[in-house]
């Protein structure tokens, strides 16, 4: 789900031809609190923590002045020798761009020899890694560099580079190219199913790209995809931007259960004799939505956090009608068909039913908690019996609890959980976490430690850079880069890319310098490689001499569990396309990895791991308490996904359309709570942009990893033989196999298999609710 700028939300763009991989970012996933019900009491016996793991430990937890740098050796940024500042990424973006023509150049003539229309694919693929290689790292270092020099360089390489892309997306050269590979039955049968499918997803993006319009409307389709970013990005600034303050009386805040700023709010009032002015997302608004007895100080906060301007909707639905217009230019009925095609879900059809499917099984848990709300709001305000539960309720009779482990454990540093998941990988995949001495040059930060990723058969099977502490002017949230993909080189024949015809050849030099250095032959697998390399953002506290390590809240500890789902997947989906390599895969499955991590922080077997010097787990047994709220949110964001669809369905084509006629319309038929009248969320509904069509992605793959967990891992969650079956049907194969076929064979479920609408509804009326997650407010 391919990187921007954007810093709230892993965004989703329609898949292009060349596309980067960008970071996958969890600050503002759709996620809500779980109940905890594994059932191990049972002690068992752990691997030992190792040299390397207590390492961990001090690398984290050990403040220390200056960089982690080795005094003694000098390179430049991620070990490259030539990126020793920013005038040499400019240099290195020149020295691509040459090598990429010179490569397009070289599959254009491919259909003048047999053995270049085999390598076709080949080609392709490794034009697209080349991009990628400096475009990955450049989005990189636009976000989290701290030198405004470097992050001006980085922004030319990737606006130069991804310029070079949009224009291969639609080269109809390249396209009739590939067209004669596929329709070739000999070239299908030789080149195997991983280059099938990575064949397929360059001709579906092409035919996404308009590439058998008349250059008319290709030009349209050009026009309107520009329209679309221009509008989305308009769209964005407006979720963002703060809304008009609520109007509250003093005294309507009589009888505050919060006596903390509750007072200093009243007090405040009293001395300036006027209303207050409470701004929606404050902590005054969020204080009153908890602790005001008075149910109209709540509306009025709920009201005003939940307004729009008439521009404000009116870009929202611009831009849905322009992606409903650039659908039907291409041949699709509408923006979801078109997205949705190369998905999972393959149509909005199989999406609405799973999503039916989905609220029907959530149902009854959520008419049991709002009756349970309904009965305290009964005795709060006296009332006849079961009043109603408005949306301003929700946070009053039910206060958001924060995340918490199963378990009661000590303090958690940060130090600790990284040894902890190094001795997880351990039990799963024989895979452990190493700290390294990153070289002079090499990182970014003085904050960022280097991690090399150690099989236990094959050695060093990849990098974690992680930079894990917050500082000025570096983005929010937490996010995994995939800076660079894994996939197989020893073949790929760079002597008949005609290098040598270029009037400089040694312009080039930068380049294949850059791509050599990613290079290593394993031990125990045939050919050489190019190893992953990937970043974990967050924004921790630091640690200081004064206060010591960095210790975690729990919601902390999952998502550190989140994001290093998504760098074990980079790490073992090593495949001979970067374009299927680990995340590179279906947005709909990307996020299975991820979730299905924080399910292992369910079991104590798992938490025992927390204690260096325990080999034994824990015993105790864990804590059953469920949010009684939990399924409330839930129903939300199925809501929200049911949204999503409609807002991407032939219907915004309709002259008559209103987005917020149908988002009340929606919640008034389908919701558990009432629309409140004069109010628009749909313009803070962010995800509408980054992953338009595509929202009910995160419940799939939460209800997929629930299944995971229980039938396969809580059991036996540091099974060896587990995580190795895992590996095998899952991980290794990234975006190389149809996603279903590797949920069905994890699971034994053959009726899964083919992914049609009766799957979708089976997986609708799984449970979703088992996983540690941090909650999904919206």
């Amino acid at each position: 789900m391919l990187a921007t700028a954007a810093r709230n939300a892993r965004p989703i763009c329609p898949r292009q031809i060349f596309q980067f991989q960008g970071y996958l970012s969890k600050k503002d996933a759709f996620r809500s609190s779980s109940g905890r019900r594994s059932a191990v009491t049972q002690a068992a016996q752990t691997i030992p923590a190792s040299v390397d793991d207590r390492a961990l430990i001090t690398l984290f937890d050990e403040p220390r002045s200056g960089s982690s740098s080795s005094p003694w050796s000098h390179t430049g940024l991620f070990g490259h020798p030539s990126l020793i500042n920013p005038r040499a990424l400019i240099s290195l973006t020149n020295a691509t761009l040459l090598r990429a023509q010179k490569l397009t150049d070289r599959i254009l003539r491919a259909r003048e020899s047999r053995d270049e229309l085999l390598k076709v694919v080949k080609n392709l693929d490794r034009l697209s890694d080349l991009l990628c290689g400096v475009i990955d790292l450049s989005e990189l270092v636009r976000n989290a560099h701290p030198d405004r020099v470097w992050v001006d360089a980085a922004n030319h390489a990737y606006e130069a580079l991804c310029e070079f892309m949009n224009v291969l997306n639609t080269h109809v050269g390249l396209y009739e190219v590939l067209k004669a590979v596929l329709t070739d039955k000999d070239i299908i049968e030789y080149i195997g199913p991983e280059a099938i499918q990575t064949a397929l997803i360059f001709w579906r993006d092409f035919e996404k790209s308009a590439i058998n319009l008349p250059p008319d409307q290709r030009d349209r389709f050009v026009a309107l995809s520009t329209e679309i970013l221009v509008l989305g990005r308009e769209f964005q600034r407006g979720v963002v931007t703060p809304r008009p303050p609520a109007s509250i009386r003093p005294e309507e805040l009589s009888g505050l259960k919060d006596q903390g700023m509750g007072v200093r709010l009243k007090l405040q009032a009293r001395f300036t004799n006027r209303d207050l002015l409470v701004y929606p997302g404050s902590l005054q608004a969020q204080m009153i939505m908890r602790a005001a007895p008075d149910e109209e100080p709540r509306r009025r906060v709920y009201v005003a956090s939940n307004s729009s301007t008439p521009e404000q909707i009116n870009i929202l639905e611009t831009m849905l009608r322009k992606r409903a217009e650039l659908s039907r230019l291409v041949g699709s009925e509408s923006f979801a068909h078109l997205t949705l095609d190369d998905k999972m879900a393959k149509s909005p059809e199989n999406v609405n039913h799973f999503l039916n499917a989905l609220m029907d099984h959530t149902a009854p848990a959520v008419k049991g908690a709002l009756r349970s709300l309904s009965l305290r709001k009964q005795e709060h305000l006296n009332t006849p019996p079961f009043p109603i539960i408005q949306a301003w309720d929700r946070d009053f009779y039910c206060p958001p609890e924060p995340p918490a482990p199963p378990i009661s454990l000590p303090p958690l540093t940060l130090g600790t959980v990284f040894m902890a998941l190094s001795r997880l990988f351990r039990h799963l995949y024989g895979i452990s976490l190493r700290p390294v001495h990153a070289a002079s040059g090499e990182v970014w930060h003085t904050d960022v430690q280097k991690l090399e990723v150690v099989d236990e058969t094959q050695g060093v099977i990849g990098w974690i850079y992680a930079d894990l502490f917050a500082r000025r002017g570096k983005p929010g949230g937490a996010a995994h880069y995939t800076v660079r993909c894994s996939r197989r080189t020893d073949d790929d024949d760079e002597n008949a890319d005609r290098l040598e015809e270029i009037p400089d050849s040694r312009s080039v030099q930068e380049s294949i310098e850059f791509e050599a250095v990613k290079r290593h032959r394993l031990p125990k697998q045939e050919g050489v490689y190019q190893l992953p390399l990937v970043v974990l953002l967050c924004e921790f506290a630091r640690p200081s001499v004064s206060r010591g390590a960095t210790v975690l809240q729990w919601h902390e500890v999952n998502t550190l569990f989140h994001e290093m789902g998504h760098a074990m997947h980079s790490m073992i989906g090593r495949t001979e396309y970067q374009n299927v390599a680990g995340t590179r895969c279906a947005t709909d499955f990307v996020e299975l990895p991820s979730i299905l991590m924080e399910h292992f922080l369910n079991s104590p077997m798992v938490l025992s791991l927390f204690n260096p010097d325990s080999t034994t787990s824990l015993a105790q047994s864990p804590n059953h308490h469920i949010d009684p709220c939990h399924a409330i949110d839930t129903y939300q964001q199925i809501l929200l996904a049911a949204l999503d669809q409609i807002y991407h369905s032939p219907a915004v084509l309709d002259r008559n359309f209103d987005s917020t006629s149908e988002y009340a319309k929606l919640q008034n038929t389908r919701g558990m709570i009432p629309y409140v009248s004069g109010t628009s969320f749909q313009t803070q509904f962010g995800h509408l942009f980054g992953y338009g069509a595509t929202y009910y992605s995160y419940l799939l793959d939460r209800a997929i990893a629930s299944r995971v967990w229980g039938n396969v891992f809580s059991k036996d969650p540091l099974s060896r033989r587990l995580g190795e079956r895992y590996k095998d049907e899952i991980l290794r194969y990234g975006g190389g196999r149809d996603p279903w076929k590797m949920v069905s064979a994890i699971l034994s479920s053959p009726e899964l298999e083919s992914g049609d609408a009766e799957a979708m509804r089976i997986v609708g009326h799984w449970r979703i609710e088992d996983e540690v997650g941090l909650p999904g407010r919206h």
